[in-house]
């Protein structure tokens, strides 16, 4: 019925093409025209296009003027001229979609399109890439394009920003001279660019460290208004769920973690604990729960005194039990990194939280770093979803359309390739067990390898990865393994695997971003031939992966722009995907048939088979990652606010009327509280509120609260004298010191209370899965809890701040306040450099307040509040335990 219905009203990815192509066809009408053009002319037509947007036309009026300059200044820069195809990949980029494009169709020249219309606006555009190789690489080689244009360009990655500059050679130079011209710039100059190349972990914690900033010359950042993500599924999907997150360190030993590491290595699998594979799960057995009592020589784990241990046990037994070395994680210079489970590469600078990560390194006995303290954090999720428009492309997404559509409003297009594809993708080969099917791959690749056809072999873990290539060693058969160990020759090795008689084990998509080109790189048409000839790159799948698109890159990499290739995938039924999902039952049928280890089964009906279970696990995810985002979504609103009131604090002129009204508020919510409403004068907390009162404002203890003649008289006594207290204070440090004063006091406690509400959110999201049990739905518990929260930090950002700011005093009152000054509000269990304040003041400038004629700004610290010097303890306890 579905196809009779698709037949009757077409393919709607046809018709969508269909759609778009007049305006290919109006882009193509001006290259006559533009052909005949000075170079100069040409250039020109920039400015000509700013102008029109000024006097009212739209992207849309100008855009196949635009494409058409874009590619006619292309082929006169960099030798490389737009197919049509490609000028309507541009277009679905520049309608905030996103471009299905196979490998090899030149998505990277396609993005100069949308990019360079876009730009125009002056308002900058984003390229996000996956790694610092492709942005640097990406930006270099279309930089000329945009330069001869009159448009700037940079590239950020990490520890470096650079501007594209024909005229700058790097001092340390790339053997690709296109990478060589990146002038060093400051973060800053570097996203004023029209143009900006850079990687998904810069643009956001960029952003992150731009609502952590004191100054507002810290700001790197404009709008974000229009960005585009390559490889889209990649970072849109398989890295969703992992949020970026900016962390200090906690004050804590590490003793505890080889203690439960050593506990843990004593249970055993299947008596002490179950494993759960597919959540990466291990869970103590009745068993297991006793054996760890007796050893911890406690009578019951459940006690409400053990949670933090049973936490840490928890924990050891998931590091123990289901994280498996070289496979999730490598140990590399005596640290443990992650490994993209999807790339296969090394998450340098990523660390697993909740303690797991210090649980692997005390597993692993390495060095364990302590555990952090989360100080901003944002998913991908929520981060692409502020572009004023975003769009995508990459070779893969189609699959993926559901979640892409549902949660960033991006519809996926397939734009058709510019030769047809004669790739022959082979049917599945099923072995009952691993090693028959190991031995199997290694037949096959020897097999071609003696006719000298180029074989890609694409392994799940770094582990399978190793064992592939030791096999083939004892053949004696020369390959290059690629995985996370070797991530530095990552493209090195990936562009060659083209070559004739090349073998290439690569852990899944390795490499991705890189063409394979037959014959090698640079290009060589005489090998280029010779390969062809022997039908071109053949890929080998070892395993299926969980997610079908991984595994049609994987195919992609083969028959590129029309060239001849082949692909087959090797599957054994003890496959993580197969054991899971689909292995007992295909187990089963070949048991029943006799067939041998070593014969391999082909039949449609398990290639079916295989498809089912493959979308059943695309769909657990995709639930997975849309849970996630519900509960995200709640902390993105309390985001928005905090972060939006932080940018007006920090561009506001004066916080003076501000400030007032938070002394007002707090006054007056210190008699609500000791003088309720609903109660007699005489049964008011006179002593409390006099107490609380010099507590807040020490100013007030001058205020004879005894005898008030009303309630109301009584506010209107504290909040007038607690305003004229505020006048005294600022008569004496100077309005201008105190403006600065109060905006950096303002933020610093917005900053430490959404801190602490991070971690409070955090563990109310850890415990709400529990109220389903109460037949409650824990996604409303969270947001009215989350939203109570939420008000109680923002209650308490105006206490601490009125407190802070009348506790301000002076040392050496006889001194002049100093042009230079710094203020210090430590936050619990992390640490900031004081800051300083005062005209030309900087955080690295700041003075140190003991030069002659200098004073300093000092908070008088109450016993109870946080010690200054961010051990997390209580004053009293601390530095003040012995006053």
């Amino acid at each position: 019925m579905v196809s009779l219905f698709a037949r009757l009203l077409g393919d709607p990815n046809t018709r969508e093409t269909r759609r778009l192509q007049p305006l290919v066809d109006a882009a193509n009408a001006f290259e006559p025209q533009l052909s005949t053009l000075s170079d100069s002319d040409l250039a020109g037509k920039t400015a000509g296009f700013k102008e029109r947007l000024a006097a009212g036309e739209t992207l849309e009026d100008i855009l196949p003027e635009a494409f058409a300059v874009v590619r006619e200044a292309s082929a006169r820069t960099i030798g490389l001229r737009h197919f049509d195809v490609q000028l309507l990949g541009g277009i679905v980029l520049h309608q905030g979609k996103i471009a299905e494009m196979k490998t090899g169709e030149g998505k990277t020249l396609v993005a100069t399109l949308p990019i360079y219309l876009n730009a125009l606006t002056g308002k900058g555009v984003h390229l996000v890439t996956v790694n610092d190789y492709l942005s640097r690489r990406d930006a270099g080689w279309m930089g000329p394009i945009y330069r001869f244009l009159g448009l700037s360009v940079s590239t950020i990655a990490h520890e470096f920003s650079g501007m594209y500059d024909p005229a700058y050679s790097d001092p340390h130079p790339h053997a690709d001279d296109r990478l060589n011209h990146f002038r060093p710039v400051s973060r800053k100059e570097a996203y004023a660019a029209d143009i900006t190349y850079g990687t998904v972990n810069e643009f956001g914690f960029d952003y992150l460290r731009d609502n952590m900033a004191l100054r507002v010359e810290d700001l790197v950042h404009r709008d974000l208004v229009y960005g585009i993500v390559d490889e889209v599924d990649f970072i849109l999907i398989d890295e969703a769920r992992t949020p970026l997150i900016i962390s200090g360190m906690i004050d804590q030993s590490t003793k505890k973690y080889y203690d439960f590491a050593r506990l843990v290595q004593r249970l055993h699998s299947g008596q002490d604990y179950a494993v759960d594979e597919k959540l990466k799960s291990a869970t103590l057995t009745e068993a297991g729960i006793a054996s760890v009592e007796r050893q911890l020589g406690i009578e019951n784990l459940a006690d409400i005194e053990h949670v933090d241990m049973m936490h840490h046990i928890q924990q050891g037994l998931r590091a123990q039990a289901a994280f498996k070395r070289d496979v999730d994680y490598v140990v590399k210079d005596g640290q443990v990194i992650i490994v993209d489970e999807f790339t296969g590469r090394l998450m340098f600078g990523r660390r697993y939280s909740d303690g797991l990560h210090q649980a692997i390194e005390a597993k692993e006995n390495v060095k364990i770093e302590r555990e952090s303290q989360t100080l901003a954090t944002i998913t991908l999720q929520n981060y692409f979803r502020m572009y004023g428009k975003l769009a995508g492309m990459t070779g893969t997404a189609k699959t993926e359309e559901e979640e892409l559509l549902k949660i960033y409003n991006l519809p996926v297009v397939i734009v058709p390739t510019h030769r047809p594809m004669i790739r022959e993708d082979h049917a599945d080969l099923i072995y009952k067990t691993e090693k028959a099917k190991m031995r199997a791959v290694v037949a096959e690749i020897e097999e071609w390898h003696k006719q000298g056809r180029p074989v890609l072999v694409g392994t799940r873990s770094i582990e399978k990865n190793e064992q592939l290539g030791a096999a083939l060693a004892r053949r004696g058969i020369k390959h290059e393994i690629l995985n996370a160990k070797q991530h530095e020759r990552e493209a090195e090795i990936i562009s060659q695997a083209g070559r004739f008689g090349a073998v290439t084990i690569a852990t899944n998509m390795a490499g991705r971003g890189v063409d394979i080109i037959l014959g090698g790189n640079p290009p060589d048409q005489v090998e280029a031939d010779r390969v062809r000839q022997l039908s071109g790159l053949h890929v080998i799948g070892t395993e299926r992966h969980e997610a079908r698109r991984i595994d049609n890159q994987l195919r992609g990499r083969s028959g590129r722009q029309g060239d001849s290739g082949s692909s087959r995938f090797y599957i054994g039924l003890d496959d993580e995907l197969m054991r899971l999902f689909a292995g007992q039952r295909i187990a089963s049928i070949m048991d029943r048939l006799g067939i041998e280890e070593d014969t391999p089964i082909e039949h449609p009906l398990v290639t079916r088979q295989i498809e089912s279970a493959q979308k059943k696990v695309e769909q657990y995810h995709f639930d997975i990652r849309k849970h996630v985002l519900e509960y995200d979504d709640v902390m993105n609103v309390q985001r928005k606010v905090i972060y939006g009131e932080r940018r007006k604090v920090l561009h506001g002129d004066s916080l003076r009327e501000n400030i007032l009204d938070m002394i007002e508020r707090q006054v007056r919510a210190l008699v609500d509280a000791h003088c309720p409403q609903d109660a007699g004068p005489e049964e008011w907390d006179l002593a409390g509120l006099a107490e609380a009162a010099v507590q807040l404002i020490p100013a007030l203890a001058d205020v004879d609260v005894g005898s008030p003649s009303s309630r109301e008289g009584l506010s209107e006594q504290l909040v007038t004298a607690a305003l004229e207290a505020y006048e005294r204070k600022e008569t004496e440090i100077g309005s201008e010191h105190m403006r600065e004063i109060e905006r950096l006091v303002l933020l610093q406690n917005i900053d430490r209370k959404w801190i602490d509400h991070l971690y409070n959110m955090e563990a109310l999201r850890d415990g709400i899965g529990l109220r389903a049990y109460a037949q409650v739905n824990p996604l409303i518990e969270y947001q009215r809890e989350g939203y109570d929260l939420f008000q109680e930090m923002l209650e308490e950002v105006q206490d601490e701040t009125v407190r802070v700011l009348f506790h301000v005093q002076l040392e050496g009152e006889a001194h002049p306040l100093p042009r230079r000054t710094s203020v210090f509000v430590p936050g619990p269990g992390t640490s900031r450099e004081p800051v300083a304040v005062g005209s030309g003041a900087s955080p690295a400038s700041s003075g140190d307040g003991k030069a002659a004629g200098q004073g300093q700004l000092k908070r008088k610290i109450g016993r109870n509040d946080p010690c200054w010097c961010g051990s997390g303890k209580k004053y009293k306890k601390c530095h003040g335990k012995d006053e």
